[in-house]
């Protein structure tokens, strides 16, 4: 009996996994890729073409500094902060969800 029930378990415990992580929604699904575009395009592109040349180089470069969700979110928000941009909570879910949909692909098939 016991050597039955230990796979039974195994496969529903991977079964509950599977299901939890395939409905997990992808990182940045509150916010709006469009509206987090304009302000990319308004407040940060001048800064990144400055300090890296161009654009996309602030986010594609070899040794840049997000590798994950957690970290494109605090990166945003330091940015926030040293610019002083005023930005809110949901601009900065905007820029994150348009950051990763054009360049990190974070959650994203």
């Amino acid at each position: 009996m016991t050597a039955v029930r230990i796979p039974l378990l195994l496969v529903a415990t991977i079964s509950a996994v599977a299901t939890a992580s395939a409905q997990s929604p992808a990182p940045f699904a509150g916010g709006d890729p469009k509206e987090g575009a304009a302000i990319v395009a308004k407040d940060c592109n001048g800064c990144h073409v400055r300090r890296f040349g161009d654009v996309a180089a602030a986010y594609t470069r070899i040794d840049r500094r997000v590798n994950t969700p957690a970290q494109l979110k605090a990166q945003i928000a330091f940015c926030n902060s040293q610019l002083g941009s005023g930005l809110f909570p949901e601009d900065e879910e905007n820029i994150a969800a348009h950051l990763n949909r054009e360049y990190y692909k974070f959650g994203m098939p």
